[in-house]
């Protein structure tokens, strides 16, 4: 298991993804993302037969600090999210992918 300082991390990006996958109060920042955008891509990323990426969802990618994003995939999916798909949404927003976000 990780460090301690990793596992609370985990834990307050999964409360983050919670909240704001639920429609929580107030919006929060993570990765450079304001979490009440993040159900933006919440179609492209979940499901049998997602939807391509929006522009709203690019743009939302595009801002996104992606290496720290991408720590976070597996936590991705608690929350119902499909990491493969969340991992090739910079490329089909037209961004080169970071290492970070490659599913192995």
């Amino acid at each position: 298991m990780g460090s301690t300082c990793e596992v609370r991390s985990l834990q307050w990006v999964m409360a983050i993804f919670l909240i704001a996958l639920v429609g929580g109060a107030r919006a929060v920042s993570i990765c450079n993302i304001d979490s009440a955008k993040l159900n933006e891509c919440r179609p492209a990323v979940t499901g049998n037969s997602p939807k391509p990426p929006t522009k709203k969802c690019c743009d939302v990618v595009h801002q996104a600090n992606l290496p720290c994003l991408c720590n976070y995939k597996s936590a991705f999916p608690a929350f119902g999210i499909n990491p493969a798909l969340a991992m090739a949404l910079p490329k089909k927003c037209g961004m080169n992918t970071p290492r970070e976000c490659h599913v192995v």
